[in-house]
């Protein structure tokens, strides 16, 4: 795991960027990567389009297995990293609204843990509807709102703009002219679920107490929990359609007709 003193050589730490390879982020990196691994034979052989790439470990891995992979990025440190570290993506910056790409020129695009930063989500769909070719797959993970908010339509992370329930993220979709293809979710494996009960019914909420009020980067935590966190690995979380609304995160698959 990399050390504290060479986070900054990585990624500037934000708090929200999910940054491989740091203890106290293994739990959100591995959530993550479960989520990407599930969903990358959809990638295979094919031309993606990742829409927020972020650090830029999920284009990486998308790489592994498509024949080309566009990474875009709206913020410059971020686009510079990853085309430092991750050879075999392209990488470009670019407003998600406004896709610097051809009319149905990419078979899947790529869209995880993104859209709910967002403030026109519509119009982000219809440029994903427009660049992908018919029959080219839409591919989006988001925190489920009933979990991460619940009881509210504000986002407590001030990152978002808005956060969707499954049924709303359905909708958005088809109000795009997509057909959702398969809406499943994301939950705890039998690996996270042991951390949930040792740590008084939620390994998250046991993270939090740790974090909240502290600068990123800057809390000091207890060894054993750290251990804990550090142990995680996507193999501990699993992804399928049952009990949706109570999924973690949301996993959709849409199809331009």
């Amino acid at each position: 795991m990399t050390t504290p003193a060479t986070r900054a050589e990585a990624l500037h730490l934000t708090g929200e960027r999910t940054v491989p390879g740091i203890a106290e982020e293994n739990y959100w990196f591995r959530r993550h990567e479960a989520a990407y691994q599930q969903l990358l034979p959809l990638c295979e052989g094919k031309t993606v389009l990742e829409a927020g790439c972020g650090e830029g470990y999920g284009a990486g891995l998308i790489a592994t297995v498509a024949e080309r992979v566009l990474a875009l990025d709206y913020d410059v440190p971020t686009t510079e990293h990853v085309a430092r570290r991750y050879a075999s993506v392209g990488v470009a910056r670019a407003n998600l609204v406004f896709l610097p790409l051809r009319d149905a020129s990419v078979d899947v695009v790529a869209n995880f843990q993104v859209i709910e930063h967002l403030w026109d989500q519509g119009a982000f769909l219809a440029e994903c509807r427009r660049v992908l070719t018919p029959g080219g797959r839409l591919i989006v993970t988001t925190p489920n709102r009933l979990t991460f908010t619940p009881d509210s339509d504000t986002p407590l992370n001030p990152f978002h703009t808005r956060e969707l329930a499954p049924s709303e993220l359905d909708e958005l979709l088809c109000a795009a002219g997509f057909v959702v293809e398969t809406l499943h979710g994301l939950h705890h494996g039998e690996g996270v679920a042991k951390l949930d009960a040792k740590y008084g019914g939620s390994i998250i909420d046991a993270q939090l107490d740790v974090v909240m009020g502290q600068l990123p980067g800057q809390a000091t935590w207890p060894a054993k929990l750290l251990a804990d966190v550090e142990g995680i690995q996507a193999a501990d979380f699993t992804v399928h359609g049952e009990d949706l609304d109570a999924s973690l995160d949301l996993v959709a698959v849409a199809v331009r007709p």
